[in-house]
């Protein structure tokens, strides 16, 4: 993925590691369009930050996604990288029968919603010169937190679809890039972690990561150093102690 002159859509980019690529990406000398579901927290970005444009659209809802699709082809035709950040993070009991709707939740935003969205930009972005989509998965789709445990499973899953996405795209000459952020915890209000000291500073987690990018532009997968001992866990044999840290016992 080249760092400028692209014109991106980031789902999810009104708070977050979103809104931090959005600013980032903006500030490299790219076209950002910032996609969610609160009009309010899109004005407030666009105005904090003349040339970044606001997108109302809600991944759970396949009626926004058509609009938002049909708004974008008709008013940025420029458009060649998608960022599928949209997300949600809740903590799950399994053994209570109410949390089934979280479950539920979680699969039709992280994973469903990013599915949906994928097959209604992708063919915008076909064509273009520097075409990418970048999947947020997460540290956790390799070794799972278990007070979350339908966040970690949509994570999984979609970096599963990702790597799919890539094969199909690369075998039919599409010429469109496929990147995956693997993230650890980060210090975002997703799952409350915004003050947590275990958590990885935004800042550091968005300098990491872009510089990653720009030392690599035709890279597949993004880890950041804190992601490795969880993202190669099971490689090095390592499995066990991460879910026995992350199980907290």
């Amino acid at each position: 993925m080249k760092m400028t002159g692209n014109t991106i859509l980031i789902t999810g980019g009104t708070s977050g590691i979103g809104r931090g690529l959005a600013v980032r990406l903006h500030e490299g000398g790219n076209k950002v369009i910032v996609a969610g579901r609160r009009k309010e927290l899109l004005d407030e970005i666009a105005a904090e930050h003349p040339g970044i444009d606001g997108l109302v659209l809600d991944v759970a809802d396949p009626d926004s996604i058509a609009q938002a699709r049909e708004t974008v082809a008709a008013s940025y035709p420029e458009l060649n990288v998608l960022v599928n950040n949209a997300g949600i993070m809740l903590q799950e009991n399994i053994l209570d029968p109410a949390d089934l709707q979280i479950a539920e939740d979680h699969i039709t935003v992280n994973l469903l919603g990013a599915i949906r969205v994928t097959y209604a930009f992708l063919p915008l972005l076909i064509g273009k010169d520097g075409a990418a989509v970048m999947n947020i998965t997460s540290a956790l789709a390799f070794v799972p937190l278990p007070i979350t445990p339908t966040y970690n499973a949509t994570k999984a899953a979609l970096r599963s679809f990702s790597e799919s996405l890539r094969v199909q795209l690369d075998g039919a000459g599409a010429g469109v890039q496929v990147i995956e952020s693997a993230p650890p915890g980060v210090r975002t209000t997703l799952l409350g972690q915004q003050d947590s000291p275990n958590a990885m500073p935004l800042d550091e987690f968005l300098d990491e990561t872009l510089g990653l990018l720009r030392e690599n532009p035709d890279a597949k997968e993004l880890v950041v150093e804190r992601a490795k001992f969880v993202r190669y866990a099971e490689a090095n044999g390592a499995y066990d102690q991460a879910l026995a840290m992350l199980s907290g016992v």
